[in-house]
């Protein structure tokens, strides 16, 4: 994928607002939406790796109590999770382009945000599927490896899907049912924001500084 620099996202992101606000229809091509969507998650990343950034081992894997996760393991299931949703949103391309979609009944959630899709389908609290759950261990150091190396599978999907209607690629969500591979996208970048909020709530429950 072409490289993110910041004017080229600035200016899709200009372009897509623009569409979006003038009730026009949006050509992904043109407003380059995948790269828009693959910089956002990037950025939720970083936020993630900044709230990670200087912890011990040791403070990595205390818990406020045993119910919780830590935060070694919030950083596991942000890297499974993630290659869990990529590959799905994979096989669905792959299967538009085949000609053997994935999905064929309806859209339910066509046009709506990832937040407004969650708003409507989660509970205030969920339980991870356990593809996604920390079950595999090991230092919080490989985990936050991992997550920064999986940046660079997801570039790699966004070239897979250069030409692609992001709408027409639906994988569904265990909770949410059918999702599109744009709102998939938004929802990693959703997913992480989510966890990086807990991450800094379990630094305030160990009394651990700020990051």
């Amino acid at each position: 994928m072409r490289e993110l620099d910041g004017y080229a996202v600035n200016r899709a992101q200009m372009k897509l607002s623009a569409a979006t606000r003038s009730g026009g229809s949006v050509i992904y091509s043109d407003v380059m939406h995948t790269t828009v969507l693959l910089h956002s998650v990037a950025e939720a990343r970083a936020r993630v790796l900044d709230q990670v950034r200087g912890l011990s081992e040791l403070q990595a894997a205390s818990k406020p109590d045993q119910t919780c996760w830590s935060i070694s393991e919030i950083v596991e299931h942000l890297v499974l999770a993630e290659a869990s949703g990529v590959t799905k949103i994979w096989a669905a391309a792959e299967g538009v382009r085949s000609g053997h979609p994935v999905w064929v009944g309806e859209h339910t959630n066509s046009g709506l945000s990832i937040d407004e899709v969650i708003a409507r389908t989660w509970k205030e609290k969920e339980v991870a599927p356990s593809i996604a759950a920390p079950h595999i261990g090991g230092p919080l150091a490989y985990w936050v490896e991992s997550l920064r190396l999986s940046q660079p599978l997801l570039d790699a999907l966004g070239v897979f899907l250069e030409g692609m209607d992001l709408r027409t690629i639906v994988y569904p969500h265990f909770l949410s049912g059918p999702l599109d591979a744009e709102q998939r996208l938004e929802f990693l970048r959703y997913h992480m924001d989510r966890h990086r909020g807990q991450i800094e709530r379990t630094r305030i429950q160990l009394g651990l500084p700020a990051a």
